[in-house]
Formats: structure tokens, sequence, C-alpha cells
């Protein structure tokens, strides 16, 4: 089960999205010719990717912010676009331009300690921009937890698309990160699950203060949850409101 939509339209062009899509591109284009030889993509992965053991004793701590931008194959590309283009344009769109970049490299920052605390002396690279992507996915699903999502459901050759509200593809997706990553080796290769669960936690956290001046539940309550319609205002955080849980 995957995404493929939200019906959230926003109402400024996002370009940090639209800008980190054709960065994360340009360097996987770049990464191309190195990925026909096995020796020629390691170097490049160790040069490049976050390798939490050359982080901890090396004190290398470039790859924390170059693996952001760095992707093992094509589906891992593609994947991880749908979701930032999916998500992304909104939180943008809530945050303003530089406000969502910096938001989305802290949020990157945070997945990759999340997954150094987690394996400190693993010898295998760590790339993706999965861990920023998780960022945005928390803190969407603090704005807009009733928000509509279309996700695909792929049953051999049953193909089934409905909507759910995003708090539940994104509260399951959050479980699934956090049941792999317990009863997965941190320190192997594969999916960096607790890469994914820290990010979400990181942005969900530094969108609390936007929730709070949107006037937090309160903001819940006079959209249900759901996108905020141009022209509304919202209540401020100061002023006494009724709160009861949407969820």
């Amino acid at each position: 089960m995957f995404p493929i939509r939200d019906h959230n339209p926003s109402e400024r062009t996002p370009y940090v999205v639209y800008a980190l899509i054709a960065a994360n591109v340009a360097v996987y284009l770049l990464q191309l010719p190195y990925m026909g030889s096995e020796r020629a993509m390691l170097a490049f992965w160790r040069d490049w990717a976050m390798i939490p053991a050359a982080v901890t004793r090396g004190g290398e701590y470039h790859g924390i912010f170059t693996s952001m931008f760095l992707h093992a194959g094509f589906m891992h590309l593609a994947g991880n676009m749908l979701f930032l283009w999916i998500f992304g344009d909104n939180m943008e769109d809530q945050m303003g331009h530089l406000g969502f970049l910096l938001f989305y490299l802290a949020s990157g920052i945070a997945a990759a300690l999340a997954h150094i605390a987690a394996a400190p002396v693993s010898v295998v690279p760590t790339v993706g921009a999965s861990g920023a992507i998780s960022g945005v996915m928390g803190g969407y699903l603090l704005l807009f937890p009733r928000a509509r999502v279309d996700v695909m459901l792929i049953l051999v050759f049953i193909v089934r698309i409905f909507t759910v509200p995003a708090y539940l593809m994104l509260g399951l997706w959050f479980a699934m990160q956090l049941l792999s990553g317990a009863s997965t080796p941190a320190d192997g290769g594969g999916v960096a699950y607790w890469a994914h669960a820290g990010g979400f936690v990181a942005g969900l956290v530094m969108t609390l203060p936007l929730w709070l001046r949107r006037g937090a539940e309160g903001y819940w309550r006079q959209n249900h949850g759901r996108p905020p319609h141009p022209g509304i205002d919202y209540p401020s955080s100061n002023i006494p409101i009724v709160r009861r849980r949407r969820r």
C-alpha cells in the first residue's frame, strides 16, 4: 500500500519541492556512470554516503548532509520523490520557501543522527532522501490529520485505489517503521527504519510551534483536521477554545 496523491491543494507554488526533486534527480544522473562497476560504486558511497562508523570514529560529518541526495537505484529515487511531491507542497505552503527548506534539511540531519544512534559502529553506507521526507510526513500528520490521501493497494493481480484520512495512512506507515526497526538489526543492510522513525518524530516536533500559532486543537476543530480554506482566520493560541480530540 502506498500513496499516489492527496486532496490538499496548495496556494503557493512549491519552488523548494521542485528544486529538491530536481537536485535529487540531477545527483542520481551523476551517479549513473559509477553504477556499472561495483568497485566504483562502493568507492563513491565511501566518499559521499553516510557511514555511521565514519561519523562516530572518524569524524566524517559531511555524509550526514550529502547522503540526503543520493539513491541506491531508480525505484528508490522514484518512491522518495513521489512522497515528497505528495506531502511537500502543503508543508512548504504553510512554512514558506526558506522555512520549509531549513525544515527539510533539519529533518534529514535528525534522521541520520537517529540511525547513527541505533547503529553507531555500522560500516554500511546509508543513502536516500527518505529521512528528510519522513520529517515532512510527520509535520503533515500534525497539520492535516484528516486530509484525504489516495492509496494504491496491490494484491497479486488485484489493484485497488481508495481514499483514507492522512492520520490512518501516515500512522500505519510510522507503526511499520517502528515494528520493522525493532525486528531488524540496525547495523545490517536494507532499509534504515530508525532513520525514518527519527525523521518523522523530528518533523512532527519541529512543526509544533507552527501548529500552536495556528491555534493548536482549535486549528483542527475549525478545519476538522483537513486543509484550511483560503480566507480562514485561525484562532489565536491564547484564546480559550473548547478542546476535543478529533482522532
